[in-house]
């Protein structure tokens, strides 16, 4: 009788921690996962494919030596502006946020781009005094030395001042990134609806937590949807509602009602594609201190 009622005891035993081990595996693997978004988070803002682009039409239109924009953008690379985002929840899944771009890290690269600039001309200054038959040195301190005495100011000066805009204006950097607002995930959608200063812009965009990184792949702008402001809409308010010719259909309802609540139900790309007017995607935002 014994041996029976401890071979019981052994099988519901063994049942249980087969039970468990599998709701934990079902809950690793297939679960959706809640994450809390909460904390200080930095993504570097690629600067290099704008500002080699910039340089090397300045070039060809001033009829430099020939020179092809992978060598540009090689001697360019690794530009970059920092954004700062940071997430704070106030409900499951629900909170407010506040986004910027860094000035000094603008300040930083913007130096670091007319800097590299500033060596891509030199060798082709040196090049063409080459195919001129100059007989006197072309090195880099040489060729500074001739910038200085031709133009009295420095190479990297030179081309700040009759050079072309390498970056975009940062007031306009400003007007993609910063603001601030109320946010909600779900379903691995990030909705963040700007309001600062009186004006609201509400951005859907896929996303994914993994560790320390938060990866924002694509956005569907609302541009994109259609969005107009309902006449019965509160102006203080600033509410998105859908026109007429938008389609809903793909819109999941659950996620329709959170973008309604923050004031934009809009569709989304069915690729998931970067939009003509969006930002540059993916945007790689790591974890620079959580939430307290």
């Amino acid at each position: 009788m014994g041996k029976i009622i401890k071979g019981i005891v052994l099988t519901l035993l063994f049942l249980t921690l087969s039970a468990s081990t599998a709701y934990l595996a079902y809950l690793h693997f297939f679960a959706p996962a809640e994450e809390d978004l909460s904390g200080e988070w930095m993504a570097d803002l690629d600067m290099t494919d704008h500002a080699a682009l910039a340089a090397f039409d300045w070039l060809r239109d001033i009829e430099a030596v020939p020179v092809s924009y992978e060598e540009v953008e090689r001697r360019m690379g690794g530009l970059t502006v920092k954004v700062n985002l940071t997430l704070e929840e106030t409900e499951r899944s629900e909170g407010t946020f506040d986004c910027h771009i860094l000035p000094e890290s603008y300040e930083a690269c913007n130096q670091a781009a007319y800097e590299a600039f500033a060596g891509v001309f030199r060798e082709l200054l040196a090049e063409r005094l080459h195919m001129a038959d100059y007989s006197e040195s072309t090195d880099e301190e040489a060729i500074e030395a001739l910038v200085n005495e031709t133009f009295g100011m420095s190479t990297v000066s030179y081309l700040m001042s009759c050079g072309p805009a390498l970056l975009p204006p940062l007031e306009e950097l400003q007007a993609e990134y910063d603001g601030g607002g109320i946010y909600a995930a779900e379903e691995d959608i990030l909705i963040r609806r700007f309001d600062t200063g009186g004006a609201v812009h509400t951005k859907m965009e896929y996303y994914i937590r993994k560790d320390s990184d938060l990866i924002l792949s694509a956005e569907a702008d609302a541009s994109d949807a259609n969005l107009v402001l309902s006449e019965e809409t509160d102006a203080a308010d600033a509410n998105l509602v859908l026109s007429e010719e938008t389609d809903t259909a793909d819109v999941d309802p659950a996620l329709s009602e959170k973008a309604d609540a923050l004031g934009a139900g809009q569709t989304l790309s069915e690729e998931g594609g970067t939009p003509e007017t969006g930002s540059a995607y993916p945007m790689i935002y790591r974890l620079k201190q959580p939430a307290n």
